[in-house]
């Protein structure tokens, strides 16, 4: 089973896991990603069940609405029984590392709004420990030299991420390099420096579900 064979699997265990566990009518997360537009696809007769669903990229808005789906603002659900969303390392903890596709700040936001977060992965994404996929660190355009020198006080070798604008309108710096030795305390250090919007380190809310192949 090639790798794009390995996300459609996982994208259509997702979509049985959301049929199972979704309220009728409730409305889902939905992240970014590969793995996740094989999810959105594989949703399509799952549509009706659907009150809609809230985005965490513009992309996966419109994939959403291409289908048929409703997609609605954060700021109008309270909570979200389901999160779907992939990953670009995970380890045994459901510690993750995200944002190689640039949206990892919506990506936390609607996590942190979600009761359950299931993380669709294939086989390559799995690893036992994080820190072989660069970190993607979201900053403030001013504050991005200053973050890299801190980012590089750290140990970390920060690159920015060249013709890239997040949705929210910020950069992204990569890092390599960074020794993760324990994901929640270093996301809390970056957490604290000025001028960073977030990390694509997802520790302090891990997945509560890994579906993978």
């Amino acid at each position: 089973m090639n790798q794009n064979e390995q996300k459609q699997a996982v994208a259509q265990v997702a979509v049985d896991y959301v049929a199972r566990h979704l309220p009728k009518g409730a409305i889902l997360g939905v992240g970014a990603g590969s793995t996740v537009n094989f999810f959105i696809d594989a949703l399509l007769p799952l549509r009706a069940h659907l009150g809609g669903a809230v985005a965490s990229s513009e992309a996966t808005r419109q994939r959403l609405e291409a289908i048929g789906v409703a997609v609605v603002d954060l700021n109008a659900v309270d909570r979200l029984a389901i999160y779907v969303d992939g990953a670009d390392e995970i380890d045994p903890r459901l510690c993750m590392i995200k944002g190689g596709g640039g949206a990892l700040t919506r990506e936390k936001i609607v996590a942190a709004a979600s009761d359950v977060f299931v993380c669709v992965v294939d086989s390559s994404k799995q690893v036992e420990r994080l820190g072989r996929f660069p970190l993607p660190v979201e900053v403030i355009p001013m504050a991005t030299r200053h973050v890299a020198r801190q980012l590089v006080a750290l140990g970390g070798e920060p690159a920015l991420r060249e013709g890239f604008v997040t949705d929210n309108g910020n950069l992204i710096l990569d890092v390599r390099h960074l020794a993760i030795h324990d994901p929640a305390a270093l996301e809390t250090t970056l957490n604290q420096i000025p001028g960073i919007v977030t990390c694509g380190l997802f520790a302090l809310r891990p997945a509560n579900v890994r579906i993978q192949k």
